[in-house]
């Protein structure tokens, strides 16, 4: 039975991974972390170092201010730590690397399985199309959403960038420039509005033709199913830093 610690447990994804585990055999939530208070059926504790019982795995997708407590408890107790938690900043992601170095951490923008799918094509797209082509990505989420452009789409214009032949540049805002477009660009264009779960494309331009990949999520529910396989995957990894790579092609 794996034993999850789950930070963030009242928030919205956090309720979506506490119902899936509820009726899980091979899972169950030791214990929540939350600063706000909500019910379940395991302890609430509003600071992890309250927690004093032993947990497999940590689940947070909780808040980025949280992030540098739970990276300390991580680090100090030795538990394999899944980060699902977006709109962190560069400086928190070089702590996730150096706290990595002794701990194993699962740490991954977009838990959804079909999302790091979309980006092994986007990639095949680059190295196909070179620098024939104009890449945009336009992403849309719920009225709700807090960090812009989501963290999904700047680890899609990351992982491009890695492919293609010359330097990149992000844009994110063209209306206050009188210019045409740069051909080392990438767009990166964000929509906000409803109940929008979260869509992104990636549109490759280029003369008379244009491709283009969509994935949508439909439900929070991917999010979760993919942060509960990565708490099984990491839970016996050996310290260091793995994604959803790192899962599919165990």
């Amino acid at each position: 039975m794996l034993k999850i610690l789950l930070s963030g447990c009242c928030g919205k994804m956090g309720k979506v991974v506490a119902d899936m585990i509820k009726n899980s055999n091979d899972s169950e939530i030791v214990a929540g972390i939350d600063v706000v208070k909500c019910d379940f059926e395991f302890p609430i504790y509003n600071s992890i170092n309250n927690f004093k019982e032993k947990a497999d795995a940590i689940i947070d997708f909780s808040h980025p201010s949280f992030l540098s407590e739970i990276l300390e408890y991580a680090k100090t107790t030795k538990t394999p730590l899944v980060i699902a938690t977006t709109g962190l900043s560069s400086l928190q992601i070089d702590e996730i690397n150096e706290v990595a170095k002794v701990v194993p951490i699962f740490f991954c923008a977009n838990m959804s399985i079909g999302v790091n799918l979309l980006i092994e094509l986007v990639k095949k797209c680059a190295n196909v199309l070179g620098d024939g082509f104009d890449i945009e990505i336009i992403e849309k989420h719920h009225n709700q959403k807090i960090d812009s452009p989501s963290g999904t789409a700047l680890m899609i214009a990351d992982e491009l960038s890695n492919e293609l032949p010359y330097s990149t540049k992000y844009s994110y805002d063209r209306h206050n420039q009188r210019k045409k477009r740069q051909n080392n660009e990438i767009g990166i264009h964000s929509i906000r509005g409803g109940t929008i779960v979260g869509e992104h494309e990636i549109i490759f331009a280029g003369i008379d033709e244009i491709v283009s990949i969509k994935h949508s999520a439909l439900s929070k529910e991917i999010f979760a199913v993919g942060a509960i396989k990565a708490a099984k995957f990491i839970k016996t990894k050996e310290t260091g830093l793995y994604n959803m790579r790192s899962m599919v092609n165990q």
